[in-house]
């Protein structure tokens, strides 16, 4: 949660009963709700409770359950992400440096706690990227992208190798990316476990009937 605050630059969390909310500020992120129950923990109640208070757009909800079941619980207004995430962790030790893929520029700096690495590739043109966010001892992985014209190439893994050995470098002992289905597939091969589905809701406009469960099993933001 920490991590996430610290790389986005949002509000410190404010602690709920049921979780946490947090301040971004932008018009189409204002708030987010994170509900901290984890898979059979979630309650239909709380969900229902925390969505129905919620009166203004741009708040963002939380829940780490399935999106096929929570969404049901979302009232008029809301829209769940039509891709489901996952929330994933890995246990951080020491590596040595990934070597530079062929051809591409690395570009690594930290600045206000956020490390963030840049691949270019030989033209000069925007390759590859991701920021990871060390608190302690844990660091929050995001925004990892590869651009289309480059995937395939190994450059998220060579980004999220180098998030991790930096995250190391200082103090971080556990990492904690959200993934989407083809962030999963990346995760997982670089030892990430999934500990629970995702689901990202929003709350679009009052009086409206837009929240639609996805129907596919267990989604990142």
């Amino acid at each position: 949660m920490d991590g996430w605050v610290v790389s986005r630059g949002a509000s410190p969390p404010l602690v709920e009963p049921w979780g946490y909310t947090i301040d971004v500020g932008t018009a189409e992120h204002v708030t987010r709700h994170v509900l901290d129950a984890v898979n059979d923990a979630v309650e239909e109640r709380t969900v229902r409770k925390v969505a129905d208070a919620v009166t203004g757009t741009g708040v963002a909800l939380k829940v780490f359950d399935d999106p096929a079941t929570v969404g049901g619980w979302l009232g008029e207004g809301w829209r769940t992400d039509p891709e489901q995430g996952y929330l994933m962790s890995v246990a951080l030790t020491p590596t040595e440096a990934p070597a530079v893929p062929e051809g591409y520029r690395v570009r690594v700096w930290t600045r206000g706690g956020v490390t963030r690495v840049m691949l270019a590739a030989p033209d000069g043109s925007w390759a590859a990227r991701g920021q990871i966010a060390p608190t302690g001892g844990t660091a929050v992985v995001d925004q990892v992208e590869t651009s289309p014209a480059h995937r395939r190439r190994g450059l998220g893994s060579f980004v999220m190798r180098t998030l991790a050995r930096e995250a190391v470098a200082q103090g971080a002992e556990r990492g904690v990316p959200a993934g989407t289905p083809d962030g999963r597939a990346l995760y997982e091969a670089l030892g990430r476990r999934v500990e629970a589905p995702l689901t990202n809701a929003r709350f679009t406009a009052p009086g409206t009937s837009t929240c639609r469960p996805t129907g596919r099993p267990g989604h990142g933001a």
